[in-house]
């Protein structure tokens, strides 16, 4: 039987208020397009007075108005999206768009990226405990999925400082790991770099219960494959003591 994969995708608040699903950013953009309030409502068939209902309940929601009114002038006034509603509606139109592409990608299982840092200072590596799963409790190098729109070393960097509180600086490369069976939750691809910290204090943070150094000579059982990816950091002349090249 012939069938498609189909997604739906709508922005709610922090505490699960609507803001903008398929027909209010329908909605939202006649009211840009056209200029008129009166004219969207005909155009999504629906009375004025709801619209107008709509438009009150996201801009409630979202703290502030969705839209402008301009009174006057030859036509009468214009209606028109707010910088908070154009903002709204880009945002949804940016998350469907990488949902449906996902969506699309994933009917056949591609690998996802991933990055993890290995951070050395005076002989140790900072480790997280990490806070779900798959290895919920274990430690492991500080990393995450990268984000669509940046490179792998601004990913690495940020999920240090997401994951410990640290900055860091990228020194090099370490290798990059794509057995298929290292993460339980499907296929993914790790790019690793040995990163210097730069300023902040060691905590944890996001997805990491904890965060803390362990001195490389007495290191944990690791989560994934990390104690491999530790290995080969030690085998490609990264310097223990000050986590740069020899």
């Amino acid at each position: 039987m012939a069938h498609r994969i189909a997604v739906r995708c709508h922005l709610e608040t922090q505490d699960g208020r609507p803001l903008v699903g398929k027909g209010r950013a329908r909605l939202l953009e006649l009211v840009d397009s056209t200029g008129s309030l009166t004219e969207a409502a005909r155009a999504m068939g629906m009375s004025y007075r709801n619209a107008w209902g709509v438009l009150r309940e996201v801009s409630s929601a979202a703290g502030g108005p969705v839209v402008v009114s301009r009174r006057g002038g030859v036509r009468g006034g214009t209606t028109r999206l707010s910088p908070l509603g154009r903002a709204l509606l880009e945002e949804y139109w940016r998350a469907r768009s990488a949902l449906e592409e996902e969506v699309e990608h994933g009917a056949h299982a591609r690998p996802r990226l991933t990055v993890d840092a290995v951070v050395v200072k005076g002989g140790r590596v900072l480790l997280v405990r990490r806070g779900s799963p798959p290895f919920e409790g274990a430690w492991a190098l500080p990393g995450g999925f990268v984000d669509r729109g940046e490179t792998l070393e601004q990913a690495v960097l940020r999920e240090l400082r997401e994951e410990t509180g640290l900055r860091g600086r990228v020194l090099g490369l370490v290798g990059a790991y794509s057995r298929p069976g290292r993460d339980p939750r499907g296929h993914t691809v790790s790019v690793v770099y040995a990163v210097e910290p730069v300023s902040g204090r060691a905590r944890g943070g996001d997805d990491a219960a904890e965060a803390a150094w362990h001195q490389l000579a007495q290191l944990p059982p690791l989560a994934f494959d990390h104690s491999e990816v530790m290995a080969d950091y030690a085998a490609r002349g990264f310097h223990p003591a000050a986590g740069g090249r020899r």
